[in-house]
């Protein structure tokens, strides 16, 4: 498995199992919004969106950046992770 940020493209991406899971994102004022997150439809199921969540996560502690969630699957995975609360505004 990897993780990376492609900020050329304003995007995190995850390899798992062959396949790239992907997070959209935008830097408004100083927060990253995470716009959209998309796992392929054949890599559904098993756990990709949210490792890619958690690692977005990672990251933003690491670097100190704030994060907002803006689609709804980001919105629902930090609904349930009450420990990344420190990460949201």
């Amino acid at each position: 498995m990897s993780f990376r940020d492609d900020a050329a493209h304003h995007r995190y991406e995850m390899e798992a199992d062959g396949f790239t899971s992907f997070a959209d994102y935008r830097d408004v004022g100083g927060v990253r919004v995470i716009l959209h997150v998309e796992t392929p439809h054949e890599a559904r199921g098993r756990g990709h969106a949210s490792r890619l969540m958690r690692d977005i996560v990672v990251e933003a502690r690491a670097s100190e950046r704030k994060l907002r969630a803006s689609c709804a699957f980001a919105v629902a995975y930090f609904r349930r992770h009450k420990d990344t609360a420190d990460v949201q505004v």
